[in-house]
């Protein structure tokens, strides 16, 4: 039986379960440190740099950032539950970090307003309509500076193909026990996720979709965007994955690019 998706599964999915869920790899301070090294070898980051952080979750990419001086930084999200954990997480550790929710495809942000756009952690695919990631791109071009830098970091959707099994299961501190069904379908990966707690039974049961993208097909969409010096760069991403099952994060593709 096929894996049926609500098309507005995300607006739900991402709050402080899909935090335990996803622990392996949106929690770990090491995966983000080391992602933040490599940004910064392929971006030119200069300590008044405008950085927003698109579709950026609790703002994990953006606080290490902060704390290694970049102080103008924006987080921009849907999700108010993982905003609310990033302020959170900002006040604490006194990191003057602009938080804000919103939809990726239609900004509530001037143009012109950052020299940077950073899209990770595979934060793109999530929509049903195929040209709403054109319209997430092209919000980029819009929001940045001329010559400004665009970098995506997203799911390699080859390696994806290749290698996906088609259930899995990891536990968690002992106690959630997380199960994935996952099958392609019209290029996404489809998945019905459960996650139970020993203690007490069923947390969720939720189904979710994101779609796939080539290398060829990530530049291809970033021209259309209107960008150029599109780049693809080496993400290292076995050391990022350690050895651990992070489902459609084992390989990535990297790209940067530029505003005309």
């Amino acid at each position: 039986m096929s894996i049926s998706v609500d098309p507005d599964w995300w607006r739900t999915l991402f709050d402080e379960i899909y935090l335990v869920t996803d622990k392996r790899s949106v929690a770990d301070v090491n995966i983000t440190r080391h992602e933040i090294d490599i940004l910064g070898h392929i971006l030119p980051l200069e300590p008044d740099a405008r950085i927003l952080d698109l579709c950026g979750g609790q703002g994990r990419h953006t606080l290490e950032l902060c704390r290694r001086g970049f102080r103008n930084c924006t987080v921009l999200d849907y999700s108010r539950p993982l905003l609310s954990l990033g302020h959170g997480d900002a006040a604490r550790q006194n990191l003057p970090v602009s938080f804000i929710q919103g939809d990726a495809r239609s900004l509530a942000i001037d143009s012109a307003s950052f020299d940077h756009v950073l899209i990770l952690g595979n934060s793109l695919g999530y929509l049903a309509d195929r040209e709403a990631d054109l319209q997430i791109l092209t919000e980029c071009r819009r929001v940045l500076s001329a010559r400004g830098w665009l970098l995506l970091d997203v799911a390699d959707g080859g390696a994806v193909r290749r290698q996906m099994t088609p259930n899995a299961w990891h536990e968690i501190d002992g106690e959630v026990v997380v199960c994935r069904e996952r099958e392609i379908r019209e290029g996404c990966v489809c998945a019905r996720e459960m996650v139970l707690r020993k203690s007490s039974g069923l947390v969720r049961d939720q189904n979710y979709r994101i779609r796939l993208y080539s290398a060829d097909d990530l530049v291809a969409l970033v021209a259309r965007a209107g960008f150029t010096d599109i780049q693809q760069h080496d993400p290292q991403s076995a050391s990022l994955a350690r050895g651990k099952d992070v489902g459609c994060m084992q390989q990535r593709l990297l790209i940067s690019a530029r505003t005309p």
